[in-house]
């Protein structure tokens, strides 16, 4: 097949980093938060650097090495879209702790005067210090190569601390190679937590007060009490049916009708929040009005009477009569609700209460941090003792909590696979430091690892991969030291089993995220399996083939699925052909994968199956692109085939929870302007289903099939008719039939359910006109 490999995708074009840079502009200039508009501007000048190394020559769009001058290893500076701006993110003016460094030393305040003071004995004994005592931070991966030295010269692997020297010298004057020197010791890192007790302090302590509680708060401690009081005013005019003005007012009414005025006018001053009491239409302002004009000494019309007497009425009728029992439980407890302690004010003081605990951690147990307030808070801050903390404040504080990822994704702290994609280097960084029997080297290891895996992707042409961890030179520098025996792939192996059985378990029905999947391709690369493990590519982008690894998770799983389970049959898959495409032509085997760029066969198997152009649009594009993933399940048959995971509940249970994601997806699509991401999500997760329940017995299968309606009946009416022609399909395959080439059987009322569409809107979306049955597409 031609690869057309001269081919370049439109979004490595200028115009999007023109577009990009337009609407940074435009943010910057209109936008109402101050830190937003400094945000965009700091990204418009991210995207003029963009256009300027474009047009300068010196930033190669698509390359992994996409900065002239800067070696792989170096971390760009990347922007949305995977667009290097030309600049390291380990470079710019010195930090504020290098400084300091560099004031200690007594040397100039340059990073590479800084450089050469850390080869200097005093240097290596500081680094030496920081290295056993683990109060450090590396926040860029740059920052951990002279501590990678100090240890290399301290174990008298000499040769190599010197070839790593001259390998990151070049760079000294531009790089900042040194580690931050913390306070407390680096982390425990069995556990994982989504945010730091640091962060979640900050969070609290920057709490303003909501504008619309304050608002509340404000009508019910000022201006509840004044209309009362304007009510009980006008009531000293009214007989005996509370009808006004049908009696003389007593002595000193119009004084103190006055005096009420004087008060509104202050009160209207002094509280500003609330604007309901300046609306004429209103029974208050009706009132007052009618006040104003009695109090210049004018007689009402019969107009304003009617007003006044109707409003008057109206409030008397909804309430009571001011002192009365109902009117008086009204406004006590709307009193009560107005006292309640401020949502600012309990967030500070939780905040008080992490400033307490280590701020570079998670927080193992939070159940005191979220107790009620207590006598001696309440002392202190003016609040009453017994205060509850509020459930929205709870969260902040339940995202530090430090406990095995498990325990995370079942409270809810971990909401989804992109969270728990987050989370995972944690505990991939603590998996790759156990390799190295040196304590202080594990503690830097590991380090390092965290700050590599926040390393933004670049937008990669060709086929072109991601830099590993292992191609930094202070992490080749120390290779050797790894142990490598069946315990260090066992410990590995576990780890891997254990992460994905958490992700495919716990958010069924949802596509495992890149940075998940790039996870877990380490842990498989450490445990020696041959697991391959794909990603999920980009349509807009997509140059027309796929690596080798997409055919090997093919063949994968067809040995899985490939004797004729309801994956295979639902998908008119042959995987027979697939295996022999792996098996075609000289070479074969890991060999021929290992040294091949493409996989030119199974690309062409692709585009065959999804009826598209080589090198079409971006919707042509996606559908090749899922019949990849169809064919290699997107990495479910190698994490069941190869890594051995399995639910907990078993995998007729994993099937129900992914058809209750396609019913929520689905019941998505009848509100959205633009359905068709919902779509896709919703066919991913009737897919992951599929392989589920492929994966069951015959009767369990049945079973899950059966119980479908009335997962159905929970739904909006429209869940079930748009997916009428999807399970008839289903039915229709589980029964031993199948489907026309074009994906569709019995005259159109049974439809494959696949996400992509080349030919505009999707069948899917088409309103329902009948129950239970959806128009002919």
């Amino acid at each position: 097949m031609d690869t057309h490999a001269d081919k370049q995708p439109p979004i490595i074009s200028g115009a999007y980093a023109e577009g990009r840079l337009a609407r940074a502009f435009v943010t910057a200039l209109t936008h109402a938060d101050p830190a937003t508009r400094a945000r965009a501007e700091e990204r418009a000048g991210g995207w003029r650097r963009v256009l300027a190394g474009m047009a300068a020559g010196t930033l190669k769009v698509g390359s992994r090495t996409p900065v002239r001058g800067l070696p792989a290893w170096v971390t760009p500076e990347v922007l949305h879209g995977g667009f290097a701006t030309g600049t390291a993110r380990a470079g710019g003016p010195l930090l504020a702790y290098e400084t300091e460094a560099a004031r200690k030393a007594g040397v100039p305040e340059d990073r590479e005067a800084l450089f050469a003071h850390c080869l200097t004995e005093t240097g290596l004994a500081e680094l030496w210090g920081l290295l056993d005592s683990t109060c450090y931070e590396v926040a860029l991966p740059e920052e951990a190569a002279l501590l990678t030295v100090a240890w290399l010269v301290r174990a008298g692997e000499a040769e190599a601390a010197l070839d790593l020297v001259r390998e990151i010298a070049p760079f000294a004057a531009t790089l900042r190679f040194t580690p931050r020197p913390t306070g407390s010791p680096a982390p425990d890192t069995d556990a994982v937590h989504r945010r730091t007790v640091a962060e979640a302090g900050a969070t609290l302590a920057a709490r303003g007060p909501n504008g619309a509680v304050e608002t509340q708060r404000e009508a019910l401690r000022v201006w509840r009490p004044f209309e009362d009081e304007l009510l009980g005013h006008w009531l000293e005019t009214a007989g005996p049916d509370h009808r006004v003005l049908d009696r003389a007012p007593g002595g000193g009414w119009h004084e103190r009708g006055t005096a009420l005025l004087d008060r509104y006018r202050s009160l209207a001053l002094e509280h500003t929040l609330c604007g309901r009491h300046r609306d004429p239409r209103g029974n208050p302002g009706i009132l007052r009005e009618a006040l104003e004009e009695t109090a210049a000494g004018r007689p009402l019309d019969a107009r304003r009477l009617g007003l006044l007497r109707h409003a008057v009425a109206s409030m008397v009728r909804k309430r009571g009569l001011p002192g009365s029992e109902r009117h008086t439980a009204v406004r006590s407890a709307q009193a009560a609700q107005a006292a309640l302690p401020s949502h600012r004010d309990v967030a500070h003081l939780v905040a008080h209460r992490l400033s307490g605990l280590p701020q570079d951690s998670g927080a193992a147990d939070v159940s005191a941090l979220v107790a009620p307030v207590t006598e001696a808070e309440g002392e202190r801050s003016g609040l009453p003792a017994g205060t509850v903390v509020p459930p929205a404040i709870r969260r902040v504080v339940e995202a530090a909590r430090s406990a095995p990822l498990p325990t995370l994704v079942e409270l809810g702290v971990v909401p989804s696979a992109e969270v728990l994609a987050e989370l995972v280097p944690q505990l991939v960084a603590a998996e790759t430091a156990r390799a190295h029997r040196d304590a202080p080297l594990r503690t830097l290891a590991a380090a390092n690892y965290r700050a590599f895996r926040n390393r933004r992707s670049l937008l990669l042409l060709d086929l072109e991969r991601q830099v590993r961890i292992e191609e930094l030179p202070w992490v080749r520098a120390v290779s050797a030291q790894r142990a490598s025996g069946a315990d260090v792939r066992d410990s590995a192996h576990a780890t891997l089993r254990r992460l994905a059985e958490v992700a495919v378990d716990g958010f069924p029905g949802t596509l495992l995220p890149n940075p998940l999947v790039r996870e877990l391709s380490v842990l498989a690369r450490r445990t020696g399996l041959d697991a391959p493990l794909v990603e999920e590519l980009a349509a807009d982008i997509f140059m027309g083939t796929f690596s080798p690894k997409f055919q090997a998770a093919a063949v994968v799983a067809g040995k899985l699925l490939g004797d004729g389970s309801l994956y295979e049959r639902y998908y008119g898959i042959d995987y027979a052909a697939v295996r022999a495409l792996a098996d075609a032509g000289p070479g074969r085997g890991a060999a021929r994968r290992k040294a091949a760029r493409d996989a030119p066969e199974f690309a062409a198997l692709c585009h065959e199956r999804a009826g598209a152009r080589p090198f079409g649009g971006v919707a042509e594009n996606g559908t090749v692109i899922e019949q990849a993933q169809i064919l290699t399940t997107h990495n479910l048959a190698t994490l069941v085939h190869r890594v051995g995971i399995a639910p907990a509940g078993g995998w007729a249970d994993l099937a129900r929870r992914c058809f209750v994601t396609v019913c929520r997806l689905t019941g998505r699509v009848h509100h959205e302007r633009w359905p068709l991401a919902t779509v896709k999500d919703a066919a991913y997760a009737w897919r992951q289903m599929l392989f589920h329940l492929s994966l069951c017995d015959g009767e369990t299968a049945a079973g899950v099939l059966a119980g479908m309606p009335g997962e159905l009946a929970r739904h909006p009416g429209h869940v079930a008719a748009r997916l009428a022609p999807a399970l008839a399909g289903l039915r229709l395959v589980a029964d031993g039939g199948s489907f026309a080439a074009d994906g569709t059987a019995d005259a159109g009322r049974a439809r494959r359910l696949t996400g992509w569409t080349a030919t505009g809107g999707h069948w899917l979306c088409v309103e329902p006109t009948g129950p239970g049955r959806l128009p002919e597409a």
